[in-house]
């Protein structure tokens, strides 16, 4: 029997342990599909179920063309790295509007309301952007938190392929990899993404799903060894290097499921990681002493060991389906926890019950997830947690580079920064500041250029041990963040109004400023205020310095 008919065996009663025995209804499940091949290619119907698996069409197409696509790995960020955890605040839920939009419209609706955050939809058109706005408003979610991005997917699973948030420098950035199915709209979506929102974008040369890891925020995070099959090049120390010089963290590696009990084998649909030291994980009451019971129990007594405080959550497989409750999606105050027509009130009262005693604060919602684990996976698999800016309504700065150094006047010094904000379509501007007495005062550089990235400093004629470079963020409303580089030292003369760098202000300088007049960008001579610009300014500090320093 093969793996598609294997996982569309529902069973008609399922025979469970004590008090959580209770009978499956009979129903027309929501059928996985299969991609098409068309001139030997895979094409992905719009609206097509295509389950999480490896479909047999793909399998088919992967053995007849051997991997040889994939983007090209970036360098790991320079800077400080903080890996985004799922229970911090969040800006807001990304989605792919590919099949099972009824489900994720209800989803929509209770995030953009309860879990007050956005929701970001990928359309493949703006046809179907419209339909997919149409259709969340009308589940009630809110129409000023939906965000639909134009750009095609090939499936709804985007936990596996879409963009991983980390932080650098407090500045939200993508970490990317190679998605572990021939599916290319998918595995190229995190540029694009990246891109619309203005992210930095890095990818590491791993290839796996996105749902086999979980970390929290203080730089813990768990995986399943599968990550060690999908990457025989690596070994396992090489593996967890690769995610600790991308991600900053260190990743715990656990045992996988049995395919037949879970055939993606990752880790999320079997725990969740809730808090700084605080854990769900399944518990297997109808299957005692199974492989999934152990690893389980064995997962659980670890973190236990650890001093964390560990949930659980019953779980069930039957039929090649894998009900799980851990699969859930944390936004802000609010858990989208799966229910289960097919395993009844007992089973989803009790997971709603520990889930609400383990996040007391949270409001609990349960949907319906019954079609989604036909496909294997639940509501965790189709969803993307992107984090809330660091400074709330205030922009963010990391000036990335001068981190420090010693200069001499008339260097030109490329200042490097990242921001970040709230609103990140909003439009934002920089100061550029310099402060020569260890940031007691700052005198501005440059004033609202464009927030780019960078800016082409002129070191002035200082002599200064104590200089500090500060950039500044401003956003649309006014909000200001900042960022100071480390102590500069400039090797100057010391004298104000010396164009000419012989330690003395007169004639030679004013010639300079005159010859120069209009002069823009870096270099210029008679740029003595260093602002890129040769004129009034300049001239008016020659004359106020006039014979200062030593004929």
């Amino acid at each position: 029997m093969s793996t598609r008919t294997l996982l569309l065996v529902i069973p008609g009663s399922i025979l469970l342990a004590g008090s959580l025995a209770t009978s499956v209804p009979q129903q027309a499940p929501d059928v996985p599909d299969e991609p098409r091949l068309v001139d030997g290619e895979l094409v992905y119907p719009e609206g097509a179920l295509i389950p999480k698996y490896l479909t047999e069409t793909e399998a088919r197409w992967m053995r007849a063309n051997p991997p040889v696509r994939g983007l090209p790995t970036t360098d790991p960020p320079v800077g400080p790295i903080q890996c985004a955890s799922e229970y911090e605040p969040m800006d807001g839920i990304l989605f792919a509007w590919e099949g099972f939009t009824g489900t994720i419209a209800q989803m929509a609706a209770a995030i953009t309301t309860t879990g007050d955050a956005n929701v970001y939809v990928a359309c493949d058109s703006n046809n179907e952007a419209n339909s997919a706005r149409n259709s969340m408003i009308s589940a009630g979610a809110d129409p000023n938190r939906i965000v639909t991005i134009v750009r095609q997917t090939d499936t709804v699973w985007i936990r596996d392929y879409g963009p991983r948030m980390i932080r650098v420098g407090g500045c939200r950035a993508v970490v990317d990899h190679n998605y572990n199915r021939p599916r290319p709209n998918d595995d190229d979506f995190n540029v694009s993404f990246a891109d619309v929102l203005d992210f930095d974008y890095y990818r590491l040369p791993l290839s796996h799903g996105g749902g086999n890891w979980h970390a929290n925020g203080t730089g813990v995070a768990a995986a399943t060894r599968l990550i060690n099959d999908e990457n025989p090049g690596y070994s396992e120390a090489q593996i967890r290097q690769i995610w600790r010089d991308y991600q900053n963290v260190d990743t715990e590696l656990h045992d996988p499921f049995p395919t037949n009990v879970d055939s993606t084998q990752h880790i999320d649909m079997w725990m969740q990681i809730i808090g700084d030291q605080e854990i769900i994980i399944a518990d297997w009451p109808s299957q005692p002493g199974s492989t999934q019971d152990d690893i389980c129990d064995e997962t659980a007594d670890y973190y236990e060991s650890l001093g964390w405080t560990v949930y659980r959550t019953n779980s069930y497989t039957s039929g090649w389906t894998h009900y799980t409750y851990t699969n859930m999606v944390l936004c802000n105050d609010l858990v989208i926890l799966p229910r289960y027509n097919d395993l009844g009130s007992s089973w989803n009262n009790g997971a709603r019950n520990v889930v609400q005693a383990a996040m007391p604060e949270k409001t609990v919602v349960q949907i319906n997830a019954d079609s989604l684990a036909y496909s294997a996976g639940v509501f965790h698999c189709i969803t993307m947690h992107i984090p809330a800016n660091a400074g709330g309504d205030d922009p963010v700065a990391y000036l990335e580079s001068p981190a420090g150094g010693t200069y001499d006047p008339g260097d030109v010094v490329p200042v490097r920064w990242r921001s970040d904000d709230d609103d990140v379509f909003g439009n934002r501007t920089v100061d550029v500041l310099l402060s020569v007495d260890g940031g007691a005062s700052f005198e501005p550089v440059v004033s609202g250029t464009a927030d780019d990235g960078v800016w082409n400093w002129v070191v002035p004629d200082v002599d200064t041990d104590q200089a500090v470079l500060r950039v500044r963020v401003i956003d649309a409303d006014g909000n200001s963040g900042f960022d100071d580089s480390e102590g500069i030292v400039i090797e100057g003369t010391g004298v104000p109004g010396d164009a000419s760098g012989d330690g003395f202000v007169g004639v030679d300088d004013l010639l300079i400023v005159i010859a120069g007049w209009n002069c823009t960008g870096t270099g210029c001579p008679g740029d003595v205020d260093g602002d890129q610009f040769v004129g009034v300014d300049d001239l008016l500090a020659v004359i106020a310095n006039w014979g200062g320093g030593a004929p």
